[in-house]
C-alpha cells in the first residue's frame, strides 16, 4: 500500500487525541498483545464464481473453499465473512454436498465440521452468498479511507462524467466483505475466480486470464487462475471499460489498464515498469516470481495504490497527460513502491500487522533504490530527506517500528512503518555494505518465499550473511522508538589534535549506538576517513590532525536518521560546499549561507542538481541578495534557457517577485510552454504585471490547464470569476486530490460560491465540498469540520433560508 495520506497533519494525530473533549480516553489497547493470528486451520485453495448486480450494488457469489488443519486436529473452522447473506454452507465430497451447522454474527462464520480432521487432511466447503458492501458499516483510516472491500463506482451510470467500474481493496482485512476466507496476513492460498460481467467491460484479477466465455444474456464469463499461494488481502477484482496497453518482461505480460482518454499516455506513465522489474530482480537476485504484472487505475480509489499480487491498483492521480509528464512522472516512485511489494509483501508477507515493516519499509525504500539507479544519487538523497522530514514532523517518536500494541491495525500505516522504516534500511545498507545488504535480502526472500515473514527472520538473514550479531541494531531500531538528537561541537585546544564532541540530547534516557563515518579535510581538501562508533550520552572523538583541518564532516555519508545541531564555522561550511560532495553536504552549506546572509548562497544557482538550484532560488528570494544584479542575471539566464522545466518555472517565479516589467518577454514566451509548471508560473507572472488583464489571460489558458497552470487559472478565476466560470472552477475543486492543499482550496471555493446567484450551482458546489468531507475517515472529521462549518455558515448567511436548509440537510 502506497499511503496517500488524505491529510498529512491529521494522519500525525496520536490515537490518544481522537477522543472528543470531555470524553474519556480508551487506553485498553495498551494491554492487548497484537500477536500473529492463530493458525488452527490453513487455507489451501479458493475458487470463486461471481456476478454483479449493478442496480443494487450487490455481488452474488458461489465459493469452494479448501482448508486443512494446521497441526492440531479440529472439528470446526472460524471464517471471516462481513455483512453477507449466507444462503447455503455445505461440505463437498466428490459430487455430494452435505449441509453443515454454523453460527454467524455478521462478521464471522463459526462452522461445525462433519468430523475431527487431522493435520494435512483437506476438506472443501461450499458457500452460496450475497455480498452487500454498501450496507456494511466499516471504518477506514487516514491511509485507507474506507474498508468495505468491494466498490461499485457509478454503477447505474447516473454520473455522465464518470465511468462505471468495480474494484476491490483488501488491505487490511476487507476482502472478507466479498469472499469467505480467513482474512489474516499469515494465511496463503491459491485461487480461481470466474467473473460474469457485461460483455462491453474487461476484467482484471490475480494470475492469468485462461478463458473467456460469451453468454446468451449479453454477459461474458472470464476465468482467472493464480496457481501460486498468496494472502487473502491481496486478492483483486477489477471491472470496467479499460484499454489494455501491453509490454513484456522475459516473455511475461506487463500490462496497463487505463481509461480510453489516457491510453495514449499509458506507456509514458507506466512504461518504466519492465526496466524496474529487471532492476529489482537483479538487485535482489530473485527474479520476478509471478505469472504476469498488470497495473490498473480506478476511479474514487480509497488510498494511493495497492500491491494486489500481479494486479496493482492505482488511484486517479496516476493519470498524467503529455504536458504533465514534461515536468517528470509524478507517479514514478509509487509505481516502484507497489512493484517492490511483489517481493516484500506478496512473495513474503508480514505475519501480522505488528510486523508491517517487512512489507512497507521495504516498499518505501525501493523508491530510493529506483531513484538512485534511474535519476542519480542526488535525486535519491533529496527523496530520502523528504521522507525523513515526513517522519520527524509526524509526532511519532514514541512508536516502535515493530509494534505489538496498538489501538487499531490501521494505525500501523503511518510515518514509522513507511518513512522511518525506509531510513532504517538506508542506515543498515550503509553499515553492512551493498553486497551484504542485497545478499541478506536474497536469503530472507528465498528462505521465506510463499510464507509469512517478520523482523526477527530478517535479522537472522543478515546475521547469516554478515557473520555479525545484529541484535543491537534490531533492538534499537526495530523494537525501540525515537531517534537521536545530536549536538556536535569541536575543540582544537590541544596542539595537533582535533576533537569532536557529540552529545545525545534526546529527552529519553535511551542512548543510541551509532556507527558513523567522519571525514577530515586538511589543507587543500585532502580527505581522511575515520569509521567510528558513538554510543554514549557524550562522546569525545580525538584525531591526530597535525594542523587545524579545514573541515571535519561528521556523518560524512549523511545517512543517520537524526536531528543534528552542528557547530561548524563559516569557514567550515565554505569548505564543506567546496569539498564534500553529497546532496546533504551542499544543502547544509546552503542553509548556513542563507541563515547568515552570506553571498556564497548564490553559488547554489550553479549546482549540478536541479533540486538544489530550485532550493537556492527559494532561499535567495528571502535574502538580502534577492535583487543583486549578478543574482538576477543568473536567474534570468535560467528562466530563458534551463532545460529542466521545474527549474525554469522556479526562475520565472523568482523574477515575478522582482516586479520588473523588463521580464515580460520571458513570461510571454513561457506562458505557452509545453510544461504546465512553466506556463503556470508565467501566467502568474503576467497577471502580476498586468492585474487588469489577468481575468482575460486566465480565460484564454483555461482550455488546457492542469497542474500549476490549472492552479494559476483557478486562483484568478476564483478571485475574479463569474457565474460563467462555474464549470471550470467547480471541476478543478472536485477533481483535486484529497490532500491538505484541498482544505485551503475549500475556503476560497466557498468565497466564490458566495458570489453566485444560481442556487442550483451553489448546491452543486456544496455537494462537492460534502463529497470531499466524506473522503475523510469519521474519526478525523472533528479536526476539519470547524473549517467546513465556517464555509457553510458564510454561504447560508449570504444566501438565505434555502441554502441554510440545504446545508443542514447534508452537513451533519
Amino acid at each position: 500500500m502506497k499511503r496517500f495520506l488524505l491529510l498529512c497533519a491529521i494522519a500525525a494525530i496520536p490515537v490518544t487525541m481522537m477522543a472528543q473533549p470531555g470524553e474519556p480516553q480508551d487506553t485498553s489497547w495498551k494491554k492487548v498483545l497484537r500477536e500473529s493470528y492463530p493458525r488452527t486451520n490453513d487455507l489451501v485453495h479458493t475458487k470463486l464464481d461471481v456476478r454483479f448486480d449493478y442496480d443494487k450494488s450487490y455481488m452474488y457469489g458461489k465459493e469452494w473453499l479448501t482448508l486443512q488443519p494446521h497441526f492440531y486436529p479440529t472439528d470446526s473452522v472460524l471464517l471471516d465473512a462481513k455483512g453477507m447473506d449466507i444462503k447455503e454452507l455445505s461440505l463437498v465430497k466428490g459430487t455430494a454436498k452435505s449441509t453443515l451447522k454454523y453460527s454467524y454474527d455478521g462478521k464471522q462464520l463459526n462452522v461445525k465440521l462433519d468430523k475431527l480432521y487431522k493435520a494435512g487432511e483437506k476438506y472443501t466447503l461450499y458457500i452460496d452468498y450475497t455480498s452487500k458492501p454498501n450496507e456494511l458499516e466499516a471504518e477506514g483510516s487516514a491511509a485507507i479511507t474506507d474498508a468495505k472491500g468491494l466498490y461499485f463506482i457509478n454503477p447505474k451510470g447516473e454520473d455522465k462524467d464518470k465511468p462505471t467500474q468495480i474494484w476491490t481493496q483488501g488491505e487490511t482485512e476487507a476482502n472478507s466483505a466479498w469472499m469467505v476466507t480467513i482474512d489474516k496476513p499469515n494465511q496463503k492460498t491459491t485461487e480461481e475466480i470466474s467473473m460474469t460481467v457485461p460483455s462491453k467491460y474487461v476484467t482484471l484479477s490475480n494470475g492469468l486470464l485462461l478463458s473467456q466465455k460469451k453468454n446468451s444474456d449479453g454477459t461474458r464469463t472470464d476465468y482467472w487462475k493464480m496457481d501460486l499461494p498468496h494472502a487473502p488481502y491481496l486478492f483483486f477484482m477489477g471491472v470496467g471499460d479499460f484499454v489494455i496497453t501491453k509490454d513484456s518482461y522475459k516473455g511475461k505480460e506487463v500490462s496497463y489498464y487505463t481509461e480510453k482518454e489516457y491510453a495514449p499516455y499509458a506507456r509514458k506513465i507506466f512504461g518504466n515498469t519492465p526496466e524496474m522489474i529487471k532492476f529489482f530482480s537483479e538487485k535482489l537476485g530473485v527474479d520476478y516470481p509471478w505469472q504476469k504484472y498488470s497495473q490498473i487505475v480506478g476511479r474514487d480509489y480509497v488510498s494511493g495504490a495497492m500491491e494486489n499480487t500481479t494486479a496493482t491498483l492505482h488511484q486517479e492521480s496516476a493519470y498524467q497527460n503529455a504536458r504533465q509528464l514534461v515536468d517528470g512522472n509524478g507517479w514514478e516512485e509509487t509505481i516502484a513502491h507497489e512493484l517492490f511489494h511483489q517481493w516484500f509483501g506478496d512473495l513474503v508477507t508480514a505475519e501480522s500487522w505488528s510486523n508491517l515493516t517487512v512489507n512497507e519499509s521495504f516498499a518505501n525504500y525501493s523508491e530510493y533504490l529506483w531513484d538512485e539507479y534511474k535519476h542519480g544519487k542526488d535525486y535519491a538523497d533529496a527523496h530520502n530527506l523528504e521522507d525523513m522530514q515526513g517522519y520527524l514532523g509526524s509526532g511519532s517518536e514514541s512508536k516502535n517500528l515493530v509494534r505489538y500494541y496498538y489501538a487499531d491495525k490501521e494505525d500501523m500505516f503511518d510515518a514509522v512503518s513507511y518513512n522511518k522504516g525506509g531510513r532504517i534500511l538506508n542506515m543498515l545498507r550503509n553499515y553492512v555494505g551493498d553486497d551484504a545488504f542485497f545478499k541478506s535480502l536474497n536469503l530472507y526472500l528465498t528462505t521465506n518465499k510463499f510464507k509469512a515473514g517478520e523482523a526477527g527472520l530478517l535479522r537472522l538473514a543478515f546475521e547469516e550473511v554478515t557473520g555479525k550479531d545484529m541484535n543491537w541494531f534490531w533492538n534499537q531500531w526495530y523494537y525501540g522508538s525515537g531517534h537521536p538528537k545530536l549536538k556536535i561541537s569541536y575543540n582544537y585546544d590541544l596542539p595537533g589534535v582535533s576533537r569532536v564532541i557529540i552529545e545525545q540530547t534526546q529527552k529519553s534516557d535511551k542512548v543510541f549506538k551509532l556507527p558513523i563515518a567522519v571525514d577530515i579535510y586538511g589543507t587543500g581538501g585532502a580527505k581522511t576517513r575515520y569509521n567510528v562508533w558513538v554510543d554514549a550520552k557524550i562522546d569525545t572523538l580525538s584525531f591526530n590532525t597535525g594542523s587545524k583541518p579545514e573541515l571535519i564532516n561528521v556523518d560524512a555519508d549523511k545517512i543517520l536518521l537524526a536531528e543534528k545541531t552542528d557547530d561548524k564555522t563559516e569557514a567550515n561550511f565554505i569548505a564543506q560546499w567546496k569539498y564534500a560532495k553529497n546532496y546533504m553536504d551542499r544543502r547544509e552549506a546552503l542553509d548556513f549561507f542563507a541563515k547568515k546572509n552570506m553571498p556564497e548562497l548564490a553559488k547554489g544557482l550553479k549546482d549540478k542538481f536541479a533540486g538544489l538550484r530550485i532550493y537556492t532560488m527559494q532561499k535567495l528570494a528571502a535574502s538580502p541578495y534577492k535583487a543583486d544584479p549578478v543574482v538576477l542575471a543568473d536567474v534570468e539566464e535560467l528562466a530563458r534557457t534551463a532545460s529542466h522545466k521545474k527549474t525554469k518555472a522556479a526562475a520565472i517565479t523568482y523574477l515575478t517577485k522582482n516586479g520588473d516589467a523588463k521580464y515580460a518577454p520571458i513570461f510571454n514566451a513561457a506562458v505557452s510552454d509545453s510544461s504546465y509548471s512553466v506556463a503556470g508560473a508565467a501566467l502568474t507572472a503576467l497577471a502580476t504585471l498586468e492585474p487588469a488583464n489577468s481575468y482575460t489571460l486566465a480565460k484564454k489558458y483555461a482550455v488546457d490547464a492542469k497542474g500549476r497552470l490549472g492552479d494559476a487559472v483557478n486562483t484568478i478565476l476564483v478571485s475574479q470569476g463569474t457565474e460563467a466560470d462555474f464549470e471550470f472552477i467547480s471541476k478543478t475543486y472536485n477533481d483535486a486530490p484529497p490532500t491538505q492543499q484541498k482544505i485551503a482550496m475549500t475556503d476560497k471555493f466557498g468565497d466564490y460560491l458566495v458570489k453566485l446567484n444560481d442556487i442550483s450551482k451553489i448546491k452543486t458546489g456544496i455537494d462537492y465540498i460534502i463529497n470531499f468531507r466524506k473522503m475523510i475517515p469519521e474519526q478525523f472529521r472533528s479536526f476539519v469540520d470547524p473549517g467546513f462549518k465556517k464555509v457553510f455558515d458564510k454561504l447560508a448567511t449570504a444566501k438565505g433560508a434555502e441554502i441554510r436548509s440545504y446545508v443542514d440537510s447534508v452537513f451533519k
